[in-house]
């Protein structure tokens, strides 16, 4: 464990840990197979609040040098306006059309994920990673062993909030370790103990890949940070405000540690960091987007529909990456499928979400035809090439009794500023006809590897959930201490929705792995599950 950085090395934005070199050559441009993974996710960061995209006021030189010698997306799209739905659509590769998630709690009932919901974490924990989130999850209740625990959507380790309303306390009087509450006392700041950890977990030896995901609840209301506002102390803003600088500040200066950890590990070579916000800026407890314009040059913040609430810094960087900026759009629903593409794991069928790893050395995007948001009994939002139409439910937003449609060509009018509903009926009939056809329920197949226990029987159950068949199939269990269990099942194909199981007798109780090794197009590929088997001795 390190010790914490000085307040002052925070807030002050120093270059410290951040040494990233040129870009690299077309040589070196080849990204490595099976990356570790990075994935830093921001709360409510604006995208024009980082230097590399116009701010003025904020100094945020690391995620700066980031997107200058990676890849910057410049017209990536949230999962929603707003913390949960957004999340959920990262994590699962769905919108929020699709998704199980689609509103935070003050909106209405806010679903739980279920044991359907498949994650980017369960899919690289199969694979064989090593996985952790550290830091907000989002998404109750707060009970350990729920299948809306990150323990149980695929994290070996978590630390941090569970529910999003306990995110609000940076101050905390305790947080979770995986299934345990952890007393805090309320004196020590959550998010540079997030640091601290995740610094630990990059530098755990192992000869595993890792996926680390890092949702920190940074620069989220309230604007609370250790001190008297660093650098902005004296700045002739509101107490909100300057606080609000440095807390984007001080997150830059974690990106700066978390990339120094990566080389102090020596592992930034094998590992691909991405740097994102999962909605617009927020305008909470006295907080002015206004002043830093945290938004760019789009309209409105979080919780809107228009870009401003939607569009936010996507950064991709590995020192292996070329320097390039992609305005082509891609959505975080895309995701799931790029990590899975990444990590050589078949990507799951039904899904939203299209890789994006081709943009990352300039080659091909996703193929989407379209883009939807879902804000239920609010308003709802599509975009299809330069076109984008909102959708007011009504009584929303001084929409009247009958709702009200807004249609801007994003091409001329990157503001929204010029609504052209009432002169482009034509666009607005086919994309509202687009956008209901996009709502419905979970589209997904059944996906991945179970192992369920009766008695002194365990059983391990393949299930193909992926758009092609997997071949010469092999079920296989390893028994407690290192034994195996010498019957195993074979099976020629196991075509798309299908699945096979195998039963096998296990003496004494303890943890057994469940394994299922097949062949998808020319790839071999091993799942593995652990298990506690808890067969009684009677």
């Amino acid at each position: 464990m390190i010790p914490a950085p000085s307040r002052r090395t925070l807030l002050a934005g120093a270059l410290a840990g951040l040494s990233v070199p040129a870009a690299a050559s077309p040589a070196q441009a080849a990204l490595v197979s099976r990356p570790n993974f990075l994935v830093i996710l921001a709360d409510d960061l604006g995208w024009g609040e980082i230097g590399i995209n116009g701010q003025k006021k904020i100094v945020t030189p690391n995620i700066d040098r980031l997107a200058a010698d990676g890849v910057r997306f410049e017209a990536a799209y949230a999962g929603a306006p707003l913390c949960a739905p957004s999340r959920c659509s990262l994590l699962t590769g769905l919108h929020a059309g699709h998704s199980t998630v689609r509103e935070n709690p003050e909106g209405g009932p806010q679903r739980a994920l279920r044991e359907g919901d498949l994650t980017f974490a369960e899919l690289l924990q199969l694979a064989g990673y090593r996985t952790a989130c550290i830091g907000k999850w989002g998404f109750g209740p707060e009970l350990p062993g729920q299948p809306s625990h990150p323990n149980e959507r695929g994290f070996d380790e978590f630390f941090g909030y569970i529910s999003h309303r306990h995110a609000h306390q940076y101050f905390p009087s305790y947080l979770w370790r995986n299934g345990g509450k952890v007393a805090i006392t309320g004196k020590k700041y959550a998010p540079d103990l997030f640091l601290r950890q995740a610094v630990d977990f990059i530098k755990k030896p192992s000869d595993r890949p890792f996926l680390l995901f890092f949702p920190t609840n940074l620069p989220h209301s309230p604007s609370e940070v250790p001190g008297n506002a660093g650098r902005y102390k004296d700045k002739p803003w509101s107490r909100a405000n300057r606080r609000h600088a440095a807390q984007v500040t001080l997150l830059d200066s974690y990106v700066g540690e978390l990339v120094g950890a990566l080389r102090e590990a020596g592992v930034a070579d094998d590992t691909i960091v991405l740097f994102m916000s999962d909605n617009g800026p927020h305008r909470e407890k006295g907080v002015t987007p206004r002043l830093f314009d945290s938004n760019g040059p789009f309209r409105a913040d979080k919780r809107d529909l228009y870009e401003g609430g939607i569009r936010v810094p996507l950064i991709a960087w590995s020192p292996k990456m070329r320097s390039r900026v992609e305005t082509r759009p891609v959505a975080y629903w895309d995701l799931m499928p790029t990590l899975a593409d990444l990590a050589g794991v078949p990507v799951p069928d039904g899904i939203d979400g299209r890789s994006f790893r081709g943009m990352l050395s300039g080659g091909a995007g996703p193929d989407h035809d379209h883009l939807i948001w879902n804000r239920p009994r609010k308003a709802q939002a599509i975009r299809r090439g330069r076109w984008k139409a909102i959708r007011f439910a009504p009584g929303v937003e001084g929409a009247g009794p009958d709702g009200r449609i807004e249609l801007y060509d994003l091409d001329d009018d990157l503001g929204e500023r010029k609504d052209l509903a009432a002169i482009r009926p034509d666009v607005v009939s086919e994309l509202m006809d687009l956008l209901d056809r996009s709502i419905g329920p979970d589209p997904r197949r059944p996906y991945g590897l179970r192992v369920t226990a009766s008695g002194d029987r365990v059983t391990v159950t393949l299930v193909n959930g992926s758009a092609v068949t997997w071949r010469k199939v092999r079920l296989g269990l390893t028994l407690p201490r290192g034994g195996k269990v010498t019957a195993r099942k074979e099976v020629a194909e196991l075509l798309p929705g299908e699945e096979t199981s195998a039963t096998f007798r296990v003496p004494g109780r303890g943890l057994v792995t469940g394994s299922a090794a097949f062949r998808s197009g020319k790839k071999r590929h091993t799942f593995r599950r652990t298990y506690r088997h808890q067969r009684s001795l009677v």
